[in-house]
């Protein structure tokens, strides 16, 4: 009854028969060996304001505070193995104001909201991603919050932690200066707003000290936040990512991004909020695009040999949906992001989160895999590094084209956002070799199946082989996101 009522509501119309072709085999790009990232925010890494319990928003974060993650867990271990390798990017509000140890002494009031970052949290990060394949990425404090400090950025923190790293053989794979930093006036009022000139002052300042004390770590930046329909929202307060660029003197290796489709009930502003029906309108999905696009063209004029990557995302602004973001109708725009990502040019996408919120690939309560989490594996799984140009003339129909992990295969992955079951008619893709179809009891099931079974770990393992093969039919089932496998 609910499938045909949100059939209803779709009014779709389009053709059960579709044809997608494979006219050449040349690739329009590539994406990095470790695409598909995820990130451990600085809250839950070091016990901040969190979202489980929070009802609302407090200065761009939770009203709750946990307890800092144990990284030493042999089943989160065990989980992240399995999806990697990846970066991992510790980063969030709350980067902006810790307290590192290998700063001055710090003496917290009883009242005090800074975190600190101890000397045993920080080996135990880089332990933690040396153990799981797993490259760092760390957002670096910048702290300032008068508008009259900022293009005075002073180094001595980033020096003295990149130092010690250095020191201990520890790898920050990449550095980057501040959360979100077009969107301070969000976080910390409007008289912290850096302009782009004096954010671009500091961020050479910054790229020189990283330089310096750790030359073999990438830089990323700005970091800046888009949001749905309005992009980078206010001029010229938050709009500072082309001037920004244009006023940067040293050079990035990343332009990095941050962006949510959707918002939770917990935002204070909500330009598209998360909900079933807004999750699966193909219109939902362009926005993504058209930011991109805006970027590489930033990137084009200013910082020419830099890498895009998405920073930041997940399925809702402010920790997530509660039931629709860690429920199988999440997996939809997370499906198509990974693919349209990869098609359009961004050589990474870091989740938001790992572990903690609603939007997390995995429960921090309970350590249980979300619907997102299965999706990412079979993605890793399956999906090559070369991207093929395939199209879908069904809105509700998403198709996108890469090289399998092995010479001479590819795999289709097709997102069936409609109640209609599809007929998919392929050309010059080769022999089908096998199907990996997900589907759900009901779009707001908290388990999926995979080829008609629940996945699980066996012996600390699951296995592609751990699921029944499908047949070789052309048949796309109604709600259901496939991994098509050929033999090119």
């Amino acid at each position: 009854m609910f499938f045909s009522r949100l059939q209803r509501q779709q009014n779709v119309r389009h053709n059960k028969s579709l044809v997608v072709n494979l006219s050449s085999t040349t690739p329009i790009t590539t994406i990095d060996l470790r695409y598909l990232s995820f990130s451990i925010d600085i809250s839950v890494l070091a016990g901040g304001l969190w979202w489980e319990g929070s009802k609302g928003t407090q200065r761009g974060l939770g009203t709750e505070r946990v307890a800092p993650l144990d990284l030493q867990q042999e089943k989160l271990d065990l989980l992240v193995k399995a999806l990697g390798p990846a970066y991992v990017r510790v980063g969030g509000s709350e980067a902006d104001k810790i307290h590192y140890f290998t700063s001055q002494p710090y003496h917290p009031t009883r009242n005090s909201d800074i975190l600190i970052i101890t000397q045993n949290m920080w080996h135990q990060l880089h332990d933690f991603c040396q153990r799981n394949e797993l490259a760092l990425m760390f957002t670096m404090k910048y702290g300032l919050f008068e508008r009259r400090q900022q293009g005075y950025w002073q180094a001595s923190e980033v020096k003295a932690l990149l130092e010690y790293s250095q020191a201990h053989g520890q790898n920050i794979d990449i550095c980057e200066l501040g959360n979100e930093l077009n969107a301070y006036w969000a976080f910390h009022g409007l008289t912290s707003q850096p302009s782009a000139r004096n954010l671009a002052k500091d961020y050479d300042t910054f790229i020189r000290c990283v330089r310096q004390y750790s030359p073999n770590s990438k830089i990323a930046g700005p970091g800046s936040a888009f949001w749905p329909r309005i992009g980078e929202a206010i001029k010229p307060l938050s709009n500072i990512s082309a001037s920004f660029l244009d006023y940067l003197e040293e050079p990035l290796d990343i332009i990095d991004w941050h962006y949510y489709p959707f918002q939770s009930s917990r935002s204070p502003v909500k330009t598209r909020a998360a909900t079933i029906k807004n999750i699966l309108s193909p219109s939902s999905l362009l926005d993504y695009e058209r930011y991109s696009k805006q970027l590489e063209i930033f990137r084009n004029q200013y910082q020419p040999s830099a890498q895009l990557w998405t920073g930041e995302t997940g399925s809702a602004q402010c920790g997530g949906q509660a039931k629709l973001s860690d429920r199988f109708v999440s997996c939809f725009w997370w499906a198509d992001q990974l693919g349209r990502g990869a098609k359009i040019g961004q050589k990474v996408m870091v989740r938001q989160s790992l572990i903690g919120g609603d939007y997390a690939l995995i429960n921090r309560q309970t350590l249980k895999p979300n619907p997102d989490y299965w999706i990412s594996w079979l993605w890793g799984k399956l999906m090559g590094e070369r991207v093929y140009d395939v199209q879908s003339n069904d809105p509700y129909v998403q198709i996108y084209c890469h090289s399998a992990k092995k010479e001479g295969k590819c795999t289709l992955l097709i997102i069936n956002m409609s109640a209609s079951p599809k007929i998919l008619h392929c050309n010059g893709f080769g022999s089908k070799k096998k199907r990996f179809e997900v589907t759900a009891d009901s779009l707001t099931s908290k388990k999926i199946r995979i080829n008609g079974i629940k996945p699980k770990f066996k012996n600390g393992k699951v296995k592609l082989s751990d699921f029944p093969k499908l047949s070789k039919l052309n048949l796309v089932s109604p709600y259901s996101i496939n991994f098509w496998c050929f033999a090119v």
